[in-house]
């Protein structure tokens, strides 16, 4: 039942930044999600991006430096601040995110989550 909603995407030239937002529905406030950004080219698998686990924040090595994860439980939104982008960068971003009640999960990998936005496109111009 939960709901992931992704806005920001568009259209950027290289060395230039967007901000992507993903809202979130939560059935209760006692529920925590990992929430995590994903990205996929027509052709090419699914990549892993960035996730947020609590006060934890993992970024993927191609991004490392340039893309920043972050949250606000307020609102239920994680936010992905790209900078620098690439032409490379390119891709459909989409949300995803699983309830976590501790120990440690591949955060990483799709499988590891439930729940998934429909995307927003990014395409960054040279």
């Amino acid at each position: 039942q939960v709901q992931l909603v992704e806005s920001g995407g568009g259209l950027v030239q290289a060395g230039g930044s967007l901000r992507l937002s993903c809202a979130a529905s939560v059935r209760t406030p006692r529920d925590y999600y990992a929430l995590a950004w994903f990205r996929q080219t027509p052709g090419k698998e699914r990549e892993f991006v960035a996730v947020q686990n609590w006060n934890d924040r993992y970024t993927a090595d191609s991004v490392k430096g340039r893309f920043t994860i972050s949250e606000d439980n307020v609102k239920n939104t994680v936010y992905l601040q790209m900078n620098s982008l690439k032409p490379e960068d390119t891709a459909v971003y989409t949300c995803a995110a699983t309830p976590v009640f501790g120990g440690t999960f591949e955060y990483d990998r799709a499988a590891s989550y439930d729940y998934w936005g429909q995307g927003t496109q990014v395409t960054v111009s040279s």
